[in-house]
């Protein structure tokens, strides 16, 4: 039999494998142990396939070496079984007797582990020590055993595939994808009333992921700075309720999302202010100090409705806010700390709490409800998980118990939000809608339209519903969209070409009559107000139903 034990107590004379043992043996062994009864024995093997050496040695006493016959291996007694260092030395070598580093390493980012995670320090360590010691840079099995053994918990939970996302590779292919099918994709503005943001270049393209596991992966311009901006939100309030609790924050705002503009000076009937996320605007701390008159007039405002505990120094306050939406990160480290919300308040880097489950409960109920702006229930509806977005370009994305999100893109829409981000976010619904206008499904195009979904989404190639119908023909599915959508009946795709060229292309010209009709009497975005615009395309839409 092979056993794997390094020290057996002293009780262990009893069991069956001394007992199996020659009487003369056993005899030395028990007459030894009334001489030294607080020593435990230790044994030593060495295992070859049909038999093992084990010495039992006793300080100052003497050695006694015996030679035991092993069974074949696959008749070996229950409960001696190869170590988790040998069973995770087996798995990567592939029956080989060595591991190549470089193998090790390259098996382990394939499990969504980095060398330079801090719980793997210590095997990392162990592991350059080793390598300086060895000439091709190899590891057999020993040497292997030594460099993990700090950390075999950890790595066998990895290679035995235990994770949350179990197939790490094929998972970062799917977000390569959907990195790659937002990155062509124009339109947006960058931030340029905020002159440290206005520098950034409208390319800038960055996806980060940490799952609650610790596995990480990126894409893109992960390693460029850029300020929280709104995206600290969350955070601060987090902290806050962590620190002062629930009762004692929400005595100062509210919880309900109020509907109108993030930078609005308004109240609800109880004189609170309506949410922590919608309240002030975003700006660097220098910049916005000098430039900040809005922040300050909602400060001074907030400040005589007693919407502050007594003594509040306001200028102090508003340096407080403007230091915090000025923190920088990358996105990989704003990934772990999207991360730490999924995990309940945990660090999945450094497994330390940062945050109670209250306060994470709390924050994570808000960035569902209010966290994007005025696109919060459209968001909340297509997508369905908490996240922040922020003028930065910044989007927080947080899938509880499995992973958080940071995409992070400078252009932004005209509700606030990053181009991209949203596109990365929602690319589920775009294809779903191009799919339809494909097919001609106009009972799935009334179905989106009244779920308020946005009828001018772009794809990688910026094509809307109205380009892909309007080459494919359907006249019901361009009428509707023109009618009752009141999409824009001339937008571009990444060739230049308008739907009204589809349609000339591929010789529909019952779609080129109807677009031509409604291009003389259609005005533009901006001739109607707001509110005019959206009781026009209700009226539409309730037309055909």
């Amino acid at each position: 039999m092979y056993c794997s034990f390094s020290r057996l107590s002293l009780a262990a004379a009893e069991c069956s494998l001394f007992n199996s043992l020659p009487r003369n043996v056993l005899s030395l062994y028990k007459r030894l142990r009334l001489t030294s009864p607080a020593v435990p024995p230790t044994v030593c093997s060495r295992v070859s396939p049909r038999q093992a050496s084990r010495t039992l040695a006793f300080p100052d006493c003497v050695c006694v070496c015996v030679c035991v016959c092993v069974p074949h291996p696959r008749r070996r007694k229950a409960g001696i079984l190869p170590s988790l260092e040998d069973l995770l030395f087996y798995t990567i070598a592939g029956g080989a007797e060595k591991i190549p580093a470089h193998k090790f390493t390259t098996a382990l980012k394939a499990t969504g582990l980095r060398t330079g995670d801090p719980r793997l320090k210590e095997c990392m360590e162990n592991l350059k020590v080793i390598m300086k010691t060895t000439s091709d840079g190899n590891l057999d099995r020993h040497l292997f055993k030594k460099c993990v053994q700090s950390n075999i918990v950890l790595l066998t939970q990895a290679f035995r595939k235990k994770f949350v996302i179990p197939d790490f590779v094929s998972f970062a292919s799917e977000i390569d994808a959907l990195y790659e099918n937002a990155k062509n994709l124009g339109g947006g503005q960058v931030a340029d009333y905020i002159p440290q943001l206005a520098r950034f270049s409208p390319d800038l393209w960055a996806v980060s992921i940490c799952t609650v596991d610790g596995q990480r992966h990126t894409a893109g311009d992960t390693k460029v700075p850029f300020c929280l901006q709104s995206c600290v939100k969350p955070l601060k309030y987090a902290i806050a309720v962590h620190d002062h609790g629930t009762e004692y924050v929400h005595r100062f705002i509210g919880k309900e999302p109020s509907g109108l503009r993030f930078n609005k000076l308004f109240l609800n009937e109880e004189g609170e202010s309506r949410n922590e996320y919608v309240g002030f605007s975003n700006a660097t701390f220098q910049s916005e100090r000098e430039s900040g008159d809005r922040n300050f007039a909602i400060g001074y405002y907030l400040k005589e409705k007693k919407c502050f505990p007594e003594g509040t120094d306001m200028t102090s306050i508003l340096d407080l806010y403007f230091q915090l939406c000025s923190i920088e990160v990358t996105c990989e480290s704003a990934s772990v700390m999207a991360a730490t919300l999924a995990n309940g308040g945990f660090c999945p880097i450094t497994g330390e709490r940062v945050l109670g489950p209250e306060a994470v409960r709390n924050t994570l109920s808000l960035m569902h409800s209010c966290g994007m702006y005025d696109f919060s229930g459209q968001f909340a509806f297509h997508v369905g998980l908490p996240a922040k977005s922020g003028v930065a370009g910044g989007i927080l994305l947080v899938v509880p118990n499995v992973m958080g999100i940071m995409c992070w893109s400078p252009p932004l829409d005209k509700l606030g939000n990053s181009v991209r981000g949203i596109q990365f976010c929602t690319v589920k619904s775009v294809i779903n809608l191009l799919f339809a206008a494909y097919t001609g499904d106009v009972s799935a195009l009334r179905r989106f339209a009244l779920s308020s979904m946005d009828m001018e989404q772009r794809d990688y190639d910026s094509r809307t519903a109205l380009h892909v119908a309007a080459a494919e023909g359907h006249v019901e599915v361009v009428k509707f969209l023109l009618e009752a959508c009141r999409v824009n009946p001339v937008p571009k795709d990444r060739w230049g070409n308008t739907p009204m060229e589809e349609a000339v292309h591929f010789g529909h010209h019952d779609v080129v009559t109807m677009l031509q009709d409604y291009n003389n009497k259609y005005s533009p975005p901006g001739g109607a107000t707001e509110d005019k615009e959206k009781e026009i395309s209700e009226k539409n839409i309730d037309g055909l139903l």
